[in-house]
């Protein structure tokens, strides 16, 4: 049998203090903000690309998303990916315990994956293209990218502020071992 976890832990892990917790849900929280603004440009960039007449304007709105997407898109993706963890796995929410926290953590593991292997790709090739002086190649490549991150990303602010679900299965476990065992029928 093990010992009970001592004061200031979680399941064994070391438990974020306050102030500790603060400052990394204000991380967490301006990553994902940051997140959340950057899709919103990339997907107004997009549009604009996708439904302008003037080659300077097409060439101005690739350009700006291909700056986006290499210098600011991945890594305030990663920071907000890594902040989420160090959140679940430093707090009494854990990272599989409640479904909301489990589903935050695949799709943005999922939308920084697309973000790596689809969007980057797509505004490369159309930045290419564009700088060859060609048309642009497929607008649905500048366009469904930020779609799918904005749906995600609002899809995740709805379920962070709402937490719905409940517990996961291991969640309900862990939950389940700590509840004290019920009192016997009194004897008299």
């Amino acid at each position: 049998m093990s010992a009970p976890p001592g004061p200031g832990t979680v399941d064994r892990v070391k438990k974020l203090s306050r102030p500790a917790r603060r400052a990394h849900l204000v991380v967490h929280v301006v990553a994902s903000a940051g997140w959340l603004g950057l899709t919103v440009g990339l997907l107004a960039l997009g549009v604009t690309a996708n439904t302008t007449g003037s080659a300077a304007m097409l060439e101005a709105s690739v350009r700006a998303m291909k700056i986006f997407a290499d210098r600011l898109l991945l890594p305030i993706a990663f920071l907000t990916l890594v902040s989420g963890l160090v959140l679940s796995l430093g707090t009494p929410w854990g990272l599989a315990r409640h479904r909301w926290v489990w589903t935050k953590f695949w799709l943005t593991l999922a939308t920084t994956t697309a973000t790596v292997f689809a969007l980057r790709p797509g505004v490369d090739a159309a930045a290419r293209a564009v700088a060859d002086g060609h048309a642009l190649p497929d607008g649905g490549d500048v366009l469904m990218g930020p779609v799918v991150s904005l749906t995600a990303c609002l899809f995740m602010t709805v379920i962070s502020v709402l937490k719905p679900w409940g517990l996961t299965r291991r969640g309900r476990l862990r939950a389940d071992a700590r509840r004290p065992a019920p009192a016997g029928p009194a004897r008299v």
